[in-house]
Formats: structure tokens, sequence, C-alpha cells
């Protein structure tokens, strides 16, 4: 099952709306059923090693992680409130200097309360990645009560 169109049509406003990601430069680069793709355009200022000049490492860490989220959210074909509950990051080889990177995630399980997903960073194809990540999301599963809701626990 894929997203909606009307679901697909918020996609770029989900994929660099919030500050920090409007502030690294993601932009949304498609959705092909439940995969969605993000492209962050190398830019100086984010380079972690000056010598190398490729991307820092929490920029790769955070497309992948805002990539697993648009994955989680066009899975439900909404948006819900959701938070990272794990996220393992494997890097497998240097980004190449001064390129832009496309990051790729598939929402491959969705239960009533957790998202799991599979995403890679790379240049030209996700079958040389730069990275790879596994995550799990929790979803809002008390309607936006508030933390706690589901334990007696809000204030």
């Amino acid at each position: 099952m894929s997203a909606s169109s009307a679901f697909i049509d918020l996609l770029p406003q989900l994929a660099s709306g919030a500050a920090h990601t409007h502030a690294l430069g993601f932009a949304f680069a498609g959705v092909d059923g439940r995969k969605v793709r993000l492209r962050v355009p190398w830019r100086e200022d984010l380079v972690g090693d000056a010598e190398t000049r490729v991307f820092a490492g929490g920029v790769v860490t955070t497309l992948l992680d805002h990539v697993g989220g648009l994955a989680v959210w066009t899975a439900l074909d909404a948006f819900r409130p959701l938070a990272t509950l794990d996220l393992r990051v494997d890097y497998m080889r240097a980004a190449e200097p001064g390129r832009d990177l496309v990051a790729e995630a598939e929402c491959f399980r969705l239960t009533p309360s957790i998202a799991f997903v599979r995403a890679w960073a790379f240049e030209d194809s996700p079958d040389d990645p730069v990275a790879a990540a596994q995550a799990a999301y929790i979803l809002d599963s008390n309607g936006g009560r508030g933390l706690g809701h589901n334990r007696g626990l809000t204030a």
C-alpha cells in the first residue's frame, strides 16, 4: 500500500519545514510506493573535516533519521507525532567530497505503537551506500493527550 496523493503533496513541506531541516537544506527528492527520498546539497558549512571536504557525520545521521520519519508517515498515510526510539547507523565509506547526498528510507514493519525502518545515504545509488541505518520510531498511541497519559502520569 502506498500513500495517497494528498499526503504525498505534504511531503516537501515535512521534508524541510522544521527549523533544523530547513537550515541543513534538506529537500524532498521523491517517493516510490513506501520508499521516500531526501537530498541534502553539499555545502562548505556542512563539512565535518576541512581536509577531506565531506559531510559531517551528524548531517548524515540527521538525514537518515529524518527520512526514516518521512517513511513512517508515508506508511501511515498520515502525519502523526512520532519519536526516534532507536537509530543505528553503520558508516560504510566516506562520502565523496563536494557531492550532494541522497537518503532513501522504507518503513518495513508497522505496529500500532512502533514503526521499523531501513534507510541508506548515498550519492548515486543505494547499492553503494555511504551509510545504512536501521531505526525504530514510537508512534503517538494516546491520541496526543501528553506523555505518560497511558500510565496515569499526565500533568
